[in-house]
């Protein structure tokens, strides 16, 4: 993961909105993040970890974290990344939530989104799971990337369970724990086994000679098979011959007696063919007469009803059309006056505007005579403000004459705060340098309990060490030897005649050895080996006291000296500062006198101040008189204007009237001239609506009157024709009856009312015909065919049981064969499918074997375990290569058996202790170099381009000389393509970085990065 840009607002101390790039510090390779304590410069790391996770160190969701983490001036918490992945992706992370406007401590719960980087645009994403991006959970993101106060030291002091979990999670160690794969594999094969083992039982019977006893008895049936064929064979041709002479005969007694049915039937046949062709002839000689003549009637009788209705229409519309002439007539004198009343109309239109235009020249006219009053009195007004401007403004250039140099007092009164300034930090130092060596002094107070010579301490203790391990090497030999001697005494008790000896297993003991009771003198020996070890411990704890002392002694020592430079740097500039004071119109130690003249130039600047505003004042009180002068100017010229134009309007009206005139209404009222226009207006709309109603009535009766009448006289014509055509249809049906020899029409409606189906009965008529001929036919040839035979049925029911008894003996036959040659076919199917599964069992039950040895290799996750100690081995190697370096080459780091790590001592002949009795630079040290090789590791399985880590504290554990070495350690880390980023207030390392930020913390505005 690669910072690119973090924005951050309304986080614990950030009130306003701050932005970091990281391009710029990334691009350095080694940069840092430094400010005073409590700047806000650890809450930057809080804010990505926040950022990614929805998780921080410092809270949890049960500590109201919301409200919490938000500035408690501010209603806003915002956050924004941007960050590369290790796939060299672009992500961006947001997370924000706003303070309830209703109560001050509800904070509501805050959104976040996820968008990536795709075609120049930001794209959400559909979930939130920072794992799935960067591949780092939460925890181990601390561990490996971004380290929070507090936590640097958590990987080298995580327990041996944790540390493996860790290193699972992290370089993906799951896929070596094989137990569950091969578990599933061996319950797999288990069923397999099993199930073969079920199948196998069915097979128990089936071997090489069963089938060879099977194949002999289908040859003996065979022979039998052709046997019972041949037999069967003769009997099947008698009997087949009778069959067929059987069913002959009885086919021509069916025939002979369907034949007589048939003649039966012949003669109704005959009068219903008869009957068909008379109805056939008469229907298409008739029918369509007939029809005709129906008709022509029921058109005549429509044609009728629809005459009377015309005429009664046709009456009605006539009378409607010599009402509307009427109307016309009585309307036509006063529609041909209505153009000249329509003209008197218009003049009275122009009267009644000339009378509104009269009374605004009036009112025009007064407006303009108060407008020039108004412009004279606003002109008075400017020449008096104008006046008050010239006096105010001698005023203001007489007060500059006396003020001081502005850019003076701001040097000289910066001068005087950098002394106080300095002064004041003087006194702080040297408190400082008092308290490391009263602190120096309780260090020296703790070491005198123990009595020691500082420079000898350790090989006194070593030789004390040394006197009492050859103190415990020879009780312990002592001991060992009672412990033997007791042993022997034991089995001594023990041993009896004709019973075998423990040792030897002699079943004869001539000469047992007598030994004493040694448990007292054991039990003695014991505790004096336990007096020897508590006093190792006492001497190893005292020296682990003293080293803790000592380190602390010197580290004090180290900063007081540091604070001893400062304080002499911060003489010499307070030195420096003095000699800088170069203005002769003050003095150097009389402070005083400056405030004295700087707050007389103070108020010398108020008051040029307020004359300045009260000469603004009154400019602006002289440009709104102007504004009015100009205003009113404007308003008096509009209202000229305006009085010429109605004026202009009313020759105009006057010139366009033509039947009245303005010197006989010029006395009138407006409303009595209005009531005459709107009198006469309503008059002439109503006469022009009232003839252009008639007239357009007029218009569409006439056509309609015109076309009725035609319709009538038509349907006069139409009856007249149909009348005629019945009259010819009535003379060709009399022709029709005489020709054919009918007596009337009725006799021909009576054979037309039988609604006889001429082709049905046709069809059926020929049906008739052909069966009978066929049936005749068929008797004749069956009678010639049988005349030379006869037929016995008593022969022919023996010879019918003698076929049946055959045939059911030759399909015994052919079954047993069959039978017998499927269960041959069957046997050596399962024989040969039995040495198949034969095969298969050898083949699961050797692999059982094999996967048996491999649970026991998985079980318990113990491979897992022997992986990740390999890669704890690695991860040690690679962190000793910057350990060594920093400690010179007095520690290392090492994994005992229990994979838990521990220290090497070079300085005491490589001895190994616990991690736990490092001090807490070298605790520092030594969990830079995990945390390094760490992320080095976790980043190169990811293959970034770049690695980066952030470490968030520790500098200040070290002294001078180790600083220099952790940041030479940083710096080769850059040339490795590394990016390292430090949090720290530690001076000497600010110095050395190529590129760094600072953050301040402002009373008012908050933590600000600059």
């Amino acid at each position: 993961m690669i910072p690119i840009q973090l924005t951050l607002e309304g986080l614990y101390s950030y009130q306003e909105r701050q932005t970091i790039d990281f391009k710029s510090l990334t691009e350095a390779g080694l940069f840092g993040i430094f400010g005073s304590v409590g700047s806000g410069k650890s809450s930057i790391l809080e804010a990505i970890t926040f950022a990614l996770y929805g998780e921080t160190e410092r809270l949890h969701s049960r500590d109201k974290r919301a409200y919490n983490m938000m500035n408690l001036k501010s209603n806003r918490f915002f956050i924004e990344f941007d960050f590369y992945n290790f796939e060299n992706k672009k992500f961006r992370a947001i997370r924000e939530f706003e303070r309830n406007s209703k109560n001050f401590e509800d904070v509501k719960p805050y959104d976040v989104t996820f968008y990536e980087w795709k075609e120049n645009r930001w794209e959400p994403l559909p979930h939130v799971n920072t794992k799935e991006i960067i591949n780092l959970t939460y925890e181990n993101f601390k561990r490996t990337i971004i380290i929070p106060q507090g936590q640097f030291k958590e990987f080298l002091e995580l327990k041996a369970t944790d540390r493996t979990n860790m290193m699972k999670e992290i370089f993906n160690l799951s896929k070596f724990d094989l137990q569950g794969n091969v578990s599933t594999l061996n319950a797999k094969n288990k069923s397999d086994l099993d199930q073969l083992e079920g199948q196998l039982k069915g097979f128990e019977e089936i071997n090489e000679e069963q089938i060879s006893v099977q194949k002999e008895n289908l040859i003996l049936q065979q022979k039998k098979f052709e046997k019972v064929k041949n037999e069967f064979s003769q009997i099947e041709k008698k009997y087949q011959l009778q069959k067929n002479l059987k069913i002959d005969f009885e086919l021509l007694n069916q025939k002979q007696e369907s034949f007589k049915k048939l003649s039966l039937e012949k003669t109704d046949i005959d009068l219903l063919e008869k009957q068909t062709e008379r109805f056939d002839q008469v229907f298409r000689l008739f029918n369509p007469l007939i029809s005709e003549k129906n008709k022509l009637q029921k058109e005549i009788e429509f044609k009728k009803k629809e005459q009377k209705n015309q005429g009664e229409i046709l009456a009605e519309t006539e009378a409607k059309f010599n009402l509307l002439k009427k109307d016309i007539e009585a309307i036509l004198p006063q529609y041909e006056v209505l153009d000249q009343s329509k003209i008197q109309e218009n003049d009275l239109s122009l009267l009644l505007q000339m009378l509104q235009f009269s009374d605004e020249i009036k009112i025009l006219k007064e407006r303009t005579e108060k407008g020039s009053e108004k412009v004279k009195e606003v002109t008075e007004n400017q020449k008096v403000f104008k006046e008050k401007i010239e006096v105010l403004v001698k005023n203001s250039e007489f007060l500059k004459s006396q003020r001081l140099d502005a850019q003076l007092l701001l040097n000289v009164g910066n001068w005087f705060s950098k002394k106080k300034n300095l002064a004041e930090t003087l006194q702080i130092q040297n408190k400082k340098i008092t308290d490391f060596k009263l602190e120096i002094e309780k260090v020296l107070e703790e070491l005198k309990p123990f009595n020691i010579n500082l420079e000898s301490f350790k090989n006194d203790f070593e030789l004390k060490n040394e006197t009492l391990e050859i103190q415990k090497k020879l009780l312990s030999e002592k001991r060992n030897h009672l412990q033997v001697q007791q042993q022997l005494s034991h089995f001594s008790t023990e041993l009896h005649d004709g019973e075998s000896c423990p040792l030897c297993g002699a079943l004869e003991h001539p000469n047992v050895v007598e030994f004493e009771d040694v448990q007292i003198e054991l039990a003695t020996t014991l505790k004096q080996i336990e007096e020897v070890e508590n006093q190792q411990k006492e001497i190893q704890k005292s020296m682990s006291e003293i080293e803790k002392i000592l380190d602390r002694k010197k580290f004090f020592e180290s900063q007081l000296k540091a604070e001893e430079e400062t304080f002499n740097q911060l003489n010499t500039e307070v030195e420096n500062h003095q000699s800088h004071f170069r203005w002769k119109e003050f003095n150097s130690e009389k402070e005083n006198d400056f405030e004295l003249k700087r707050n007389q130039s103070f108020d010398l600047e108020k008051q040029i101040e307020e004359v300045s505003k009260t000469i603004s004042q009154e400019q602006n009180n002289l440009e709104k008189e102007r504004e009015s002068l100009e205003k009113f100017n404007k308003a008096l010229e509009d209202f000229k204007l305006k009085e010429k134009e109605v004026e202009t309007k009313f020759q105009t009206n006057q010139s366009n009237l033509k039947n009245l005139s303005w010197a006989n209404f010029q006395g009138k009222s407006f409303e009595e001239v209005e009531e005459s226009y709107q009198n006469l207006s309503k008059s002439n709309l109503k006469t022009e609506q009232d003839y252009q109603s008639l007239m357009k009535q007029e218009k569409e009766l006439s056509p309609k009157f015109a076309e009725q009448k035609t319709i009538s006289e038509q349907l006069g014509k139409r009856i007249s024709e149909l009348e005629k055509e019945i009259s010819e249809n009535g003379t060709v049906l009399i022709q029709y009856l005489e020709a054919h020899q009918f007596n009337d029409l009725k006799e021909v409606e009576t054979i037309l009312g039988q609604e006889i189906n001429v082709q049905n009965n046709r069809n059926q008529v020929q049906k008739f015909k052909i069966d009978f001929e066929t049936l005749k036919n068929g008797v004749d040839e069956l009678a010639l065919k049988l005349k030379d035979f006869s037929f016995d049925e008593a022969q022919f029911a023996a010879l019918e049981t003698q076929f049946k008894s055959g045939e059911n003996d030759l399909k015994i036959a052919n079954d047993n064969v069959v039978k017998l040659a499927s269960e041959i076919d069957r046997l050596e199917k399962e024989f040969k499918k039995k040495e198949e599964l034969l095969k298969e069992l050898s083949k699961l039950q050797k692999r059982a074997d094999h996967l048996k040895t491999m649970t026991n290799l998985f079980k318990g996750a113990g491979f897992v375990q022997y992986v990740s100690s390999i890669y704890l081995r690695q991860l040690c190697d690679h962190a000793n290569i910057r350990f060594h370096r920093m400690t010179r080459n007095q520690l290392s780091l090492q994994l005992n058996e229990n994979n838990d790590f521990e220290i090497v001592d070079f300085l005491n002949e490589g001895r190994s202790r616990s991690v736990k009795t490092l001090s807490g630079g070298q605790a520092f040290q030594v969990s830079l170099s995990l945390a390094l090789a760490l992320a080095e590791s976790v980043q190169s399985n990811a293959q970034a381009e770049k690695n980066f880590f952030f470490i968030d504290e520790g500098f200040g554990t070290q002294d001078l000389e180790s600083v220099n070495v952790v940041f030479e350690t940083l710096t080769n880390l850059q040339k490795e393509n590394r990016i390292v980023g430090i949090i720290s207030h530690v001076e000497e390392l600010k110095e050395k970085m190529p590129i760094s930020l600072n953050v301040i913390k402002d009373e008012e505005r908050g933590s600000l990065i600059t």
